[in-house]
């Protein structure tokens, strides 16, 4: 998976991905070309077989301030119909992305998590916070709608419909304490175990059969528009699949030999 990229962090090692946006001193605001340059990445890493996991960490104590209100929401408020409708389709594609890449993300929130931020932490499959993590979906609070980005789909079905309309009609934050009680939060950690704790959950999951993982990553995203009868014939042929894969003999065999399964993906 290429790392040459422009407008965000990334380095890959040992099959996990580690992407942060890289505007500390402002918060790590999203722009037109990092949203782009997101998107593309996230849409390439459904090909790539050396990243297995990603983390999505925070950097210089923040995680995002969502869009850059001088680079992005200046220019908004001057453009036509057609180009706002662009933008907001390719601000979605980002979470499309992320939610089709195969591979499970890990949020690692600290700090100031709003707006677009919040997005990609809720578009994440895992979430760590540190006790000062604030997530906010504040589009409300610049006299725009809630419904920003799958915000209205993926939210409720994370904290539940009434905690999802709250942050969503008042445009408060969350703190990490009720997002770990809410749900919205795995694991809340001191600040200085964040990286290390998201980078060991990525570890496991890497290390884990990834082919699974895809099928699984894929399953939880597809389910949400089916009848509970198209989602158990969705996943007796998912699992079907998986069954023929060199990972399911290599947990048998490693079973009958009392050892631990070493997977290889496939």
């Amino acid at each position: 998976m290429r790392t040459d990229v422009e407008h965000f962090l990334c380095k890959v090692e040992d099959g996990i991905a580690t992407v942060s946006l890289d505007r500390p001193e402002r918060k790590n605001p999203l722009t037109f070309d990092s949203y782009a340059e997101l998107r593309d990445w996230f849409r390439d890493l459904h090909y790539s077989d050396d990243v297995k996991a990603v983390v999505f960490a925070p950097n210089g104590g923040n995680f995002s301030s969502g869009g850059d209100v001088h680079d992005i929401i200046g220019p908004l408020t001057r453009m036509t119909m057609k180009d706002l409708l662009a933008f907001t389709r390719m601000t979605g594609d980002l979470v499309k992305a992320m939610v089709n890449c195969g591979k499970p993300i890990i949020a690692a929130v600290d700090g100031v998590c709003a707006g677009a931020g919040a997005i990609i932490s809720m578009a994440s499959d895992l979430r760590i916070a540190t006790p000062e993590a604030k997530t906010a979906f504040l589009f409300n609070r610049v006299g725009l709608a809630g419904c920003d980005m799958g915000a209205c789909a993926i939210l409720p079905r994370i904290i539940g419909q009434g905690r999802a309309a709250e942050l969503l009609y008042l445009g408060r934050s969350m703190t990490a304490e009720e997002g770990a009680a809410w749900g919205y939060f795995n694991k809340v950690v001191p600040a200085e175990d964040l990286l290390a704790t998201a980078q060991g959950l990525a570890r496991r999951i890497a290390d884990g059969p990834t082919w699974a993982n895809m099928m699984t990553k894929t399953m939880l995203a597809q389910e949400w528009s089916m009848s509970i009868e198209q989602a158990i014939e969705a996943e007796a042929q998912a699992q079907a699949i998986c069954m023929q894969g060199q990972d399911f003999h290599r947990a048998y065999q490693a079973f009958v030999a009392k050892e631990k399964p070493v997977f290889e993906g496939d």
